[in-house]
């Protein structure tokens, strides 16, 4: 199902091994390239945020609720805590009528260090703001407001919203809703359970909308609009200093990519070419995923060498020890194999 994907080596001489599997695909579904085995499954965790916007994009949320391009790619993103991403969640919900406490995400520490830093420095707990997930279960209660559906229990999976959602990913995803497993996120949302190549499809589609087969015309422009408003603002999608958010600022927006938990990687890659990339680290660690994810856009043809050269350091993360030595270096190992 895995093959060795990236190893750890020290002072050149190999210490650790990681696995996973990587898939390929077009907008209408065909698999193009693989590594491993693409039918493995795994949960998208935060890479489903995308499609868990449509419901308040489809509604009209956008226009009713005056938001722009950085509240929306906020409502997609795994931010870091930061102020600008505090504040811009406290302003999605009073333009709801909701408050802080209508947030069922839970809190945790800032993923951005001086956030965390500077709530320690003051003696401050951090709030549900900072979870990384504000944006989007802000974004759920504006859609239950657009909707006329009930704020309360928003995240159980019978509610609406996620009965909603559920059947949108199932149509991009290009498989039955009742095929699709059912977790509950870190955020206690539901999280989804797919193969690597299903969602592959479903971020290719997120690339060139259009290209989709079948695909409702107000869900594509929804799409397009999503895509648009992630790929303008990156560091609205993660935050400073953050992979995500460098790789989608050092393309232009040209490739959007979203992290999942547990080593789940998400790539919409608009052009040259449209594809969608789906990665999964088996091990669920995260220090070899951009190395996997760089190698693969470069096998792909997908990265300019300017653009590669903006990220270089990224594609092959140094090791040092505590005294500042440089020990090692991770290398990714994969090699992709046309479908």
């Amino acid at each position: 199902m895995f093959e060795r994907i990236a190893t750890v080596w020290r002072n050149a001489l190999p210490e650790c091994w990681h696995f996973g599997a990587v898939a390929v695909a077009t907008p209408d579904g065909r698999l193009v390239a693989r590594f491993g085995d693409p039918e493995a499954a795994t949960f998208l965790r935060s890479a489903a945020k995308p499609v868990q916007a449509l419901p308040l994009v489809l509604a009209g949320g956008i226009e009713r609720h005056g938001l722009d391009t950085a509240d929306l790619a906020l409502i997609c993103a795994s931010h870091g805590g930061t102020p600008a991403h505090t504040a811009r969640a406290l302003s999605l919900l009073e333009r709801g009528g909701f408050s802080v406490d209508d947030l069922q995400c839970g809190a945790h520490v800032p993923m951005d260090a001086e956030a965390a830093a500077d709530l320690r420095s003051r003696g401050l707990s951090p709030s549900p703001l900072h979870n990384n997930c504000s944006g989007k279960h802000a974004g759920m209660l504006l859609a239950c407001r657009m909707h006329g559906w009930p704020a309360s229990g928003y995240l159980e999976p019978d509610h609406p919203l996620q009965r909603a959602i559920l059947d949108h990913l199932a149509r991009l995803a290009g498989v039955p809703a009742a095929t699709i497993g059912l977790g509950t996120d870190g955020c206690s949302v539901p999280s989804y359970h797919l193969t690597l190549a299903a969602a592959a499809r479903v971020y290719a589609i997120l690339a060139h909308p259009r290209s989709a087969v079948g695909l409702p015309a107000q869900e594509v422009a929804a799409l397009e609009r999503i895509g648009a408003a992630m790929a303008a603002a990156p560091e609205m999608v993660a935050g400073p200093g953050r992979f995500t958010t460098r790789l989608i600022a050092a393309t232009g927006g040209r490739v959007v990519g979203k992290e999942g938990a547990e080593g789940f990687y998400g790539l919409a890659v608009r052009g040259p070419v449209a594809l969608g990339v789906a990665l999964k680290i088996a091990d669920g660690g995260e220090r070899c995923r951009d190395a996997v994810v760089l190698d693969v856009l470069r096998q792909l043809g997908s990265l300019a060498a300017a653009e590669l050269a903006d990220l270089a350091g990224l594609d092959r993360p140094a090791l040092f020890n505590h005294r500042g030595l440089r020990v090692g270096e991770i290398v990714s190992e994969v090699d992709l194999e046309d479908v």
